[in-house]
């Protein structure tokens, strides 16, 4: 119980700015051994391929359509897509 508490004082001795990188690191432990697509996910390689602008238009599109109120709730497109009330 000790080094749970000793972790404590650290997370909260942190500086704000770190927060987020100390919660990512955290879930990875807390995940790496039980969900084995985390870990697959976790391991996996950054997309470092460069944006096209063929990414950059469907982007575009896609908040133009936001922005015209065309865009439905995931609730609303399962309803939609499998018929269900």
């Amino acid at each position: 119980m000790e080094e749970r508490q000793g972790i404590h004082i650290l997370v909260d001795e942190l500086p704000d700015d770190e927060l987020v990188a100390a919660k990512r690191f955290l879930e990875y432990l807390r995940f790496r051994s039980k969900d084995p697509l985390r870990v697959f996910l976790n391991e996996a390689p950054l997309d470092d391929e460069p944006m096209t602008e063929e990414d950059r238009a469907a982007i575009r599109e896609g908040l133009a359509g936001k922005a015209r109120g065309e865009v439905v709730s995931q609730e609303e497109a399962e309803r939609l897509l499998l018929g269900s009330k």
